[in-house]
């Protein structure tokens, strides 16, 4: 029974009683401020993930992972090639592509693009255009037939519909008779996809068969690279090291080369919204401090009467650990709780506030999407759990130490 004397004693001094009520309050109001800061904190962290989620998603529906091409951006044999990178550890898709930057012109409307030409079976194992498709078909891009798919906001920028012709002019020229001429070609119209805005896919990118691609670029039988894609986004860089040194020959690049900035920004943003609002929990913490000093002061001859019945410091020190510490733990499950809650449902909630106010909070215009995301990850939940605890702990340690180095007749002379 004596060893779990701190525990009991730490939980008979945390009921409220007529003379301390006022403390229970103030306990009481550190309990909701670990709460309140950090169901906050995970809410906070929930609405970042979304965002980093929504963003990688719409990059890489659109850009390379890894890109394997050389110098000169012409590569042959690349099935011997693809049949290499395949090989290698972290890599589940590998496809062809051609790329070069063309105009396309429609009723006097002119539009730079970057054109790729794909294989539309093997590039589905690398992105998810075809999933983005709103109007027309993926898989008519065959060879020899010369059409085209493009971004809603590039087919309407030209006034293109479905089934029109479009002309595409490329770097290339003609030298004739009448001068130099621009080399170009006739493409029917057959799709239209929608990304999403933030990065104008949806107005600078447009896809046609890479066969066709070949002619139009006079590349013979070679292509410009080949596209991989990774069994994670962030072990790029090691599959990129990796095959450089497979193939120190070619040039190897990926996604950070070209949209690293974004991803240090939205890490770095959490990184300081994390510090920040764990200084909720820790004014919460502080309040908590003052808490133990003033239950310390009340209970001064009751600590005395302890020590004389035999009680060590130490055994002293746990009973004002014990109630902190129990202080800080109900406050973190009930924030926990409370944040695991309003993650899961703060895109139905800002929803719901947007169509009471008849108002657009969010805009795809600043935050490349029109709505709220929200992804949890339980790992943010145990850092911010044992964030809170610590910080809740460390708050109980001065006024415990303060209790254990009571004097009894120093506090029982006025009694």
């Amino acid at each position: 029974m004596y060893k779990f004397l701190p525990l009991y004693i730490g939980l008979r001094y945390i009921r409220a009683k007529r003379r301390n009520q006022f403390i229970s309050f103030i306990s009481l109001v550190s309990m909701l401020g670990i709460a309140l800061g950090v169901m906050v904190l995970i809410t906070v962290l929930s609405v970042m993930n979304g965002f980093d989620h929504e963003i990688s998603d719409r990059i890489f529906n659109m850009s390379q992972q890894v890109t394997v091409t050389n110098f000169d951006q012409v590569v042959g044999d690349w099935q011997n090639l693809k049949q290499k990178v395949s090989q290698q550890t972290d890599v589940t898709g590998v496809a062809p592509f051609v790329r070069g930057q063309a105009m396309l012109a429609n009723a006097g409307v002119a539009k730079p693009v970057i054109l790729t030409g794909i294989l539309p079976n093997e590039e589905q194992q690398v992105s998810q255009i075809a999933t983005k498709m709103t109007h027309g078909d993926y898989d008519s891009l065959q060879p020899g037939k010369f059409d085209i798919i493009m971004g809603e906001a590039l087919a309407e920028s030209l006034g293109l519909s479905l089934g029109d012709k479009v002309t595409v002019l490329t770097t290339d020229v003609n030298v004739s008779p009448v001068g130099v001429v621009p080399q170009y070609k006739r493409f029917t119209l057959t799709g239209l996809f929608k990304v999403g805005g933030g990065f104008q896919f949806d107005e600078t990118a447009a896809f046609i068969e890479m066969h066709d691609a070949q002619k139009l670029f006079k590349l013979q039988n070679n292509v410009s690279g080949l596209r991989v894609k990774v069994t994670d986004l962030y072990v790029a860089p090691k599959v990129t090291d990796e095959l450089q040194q497979a193939l120190p020959q070619n040039y190897i690049g990926n996604w950070t080369n070209e949209f690293g900035v974004y991803f240090k920004a939205i890490k770095m943003e959490k990184s300081m919204m994390f510090c920040i609002l764990i200084l909720i929990i820790a004014i919460a913490a502080f309040n908590l401090v003052s808490t133990l000093v003033m239950v310390v002061t009340d209970k001064q001859s009751e600590i005395a009467i302890l020590r004389t019945l035999g009680a060590s410091p130490s055994s002293i020190m746990a009973i004002f650990m014990v109630q902190g510490c129990i202080v800080g733990v109900v406050g973190t499950i009930l924030g926990v709780l409370g944040g695991i809650v309003l993650a899961m449902n703060a895109p139905n909630i800002v929803a719901g506030i947007q169509h009471l106010l008849h108002t657009n909070l969010i805009s795809s215009s600043v935050y490349f999407i029109d709505y709220l995301p929200s992804r949890l990850e339980w790992k943010d939940v145990l850092q911010i759990s044992v964030v809170s605890f610590f910080l809740s702990l460390l708050a109980t340690l001065y006024p415990a130490w303060q209790a254990s180095r009571t004097q009894p007749a120093e506090a029982l002379r006025y009694e």
